[in-house]
């Protein structure tokens, strides 16, 4: 689920799913406004994705340092 599979296509991957959201954290936002942002718009994912895989996505881009939280505001971190 997190690397693309012969199960797991490409554009389902929690990494490309990721980057997908970092492009799209370009200033310090809420989860829930973050959610709004990549729900609204498929084309940034090119895949509908359901909330569970949003939050798991977030848990994989916080554990592995790519992203921080600061009194409940997501930002990209300074690594």
């Amino acid at each position: 689920m997190i690397l693309p599979t012969k199960h797991i296509s490409q554009n389902r991957a929690l990494f490309t799913i990721g980057a997908n959201i970092l492009k799209q954290l370009n200033s310090p936002m809420t989860v829930s406004a973050l959610w709004e942002m990549i729900n609204k718009n498929d084309d940034i994912t090119n895949i509908s994705i359901h909330y569970n895989t949003f939050v798991l996505t977030l848990d994989m881009l916080f554990t592995i340092g790519a992203i921080d939280l600061d009194r409940g505001l997501l930002f990209r971190s300074k690594q």
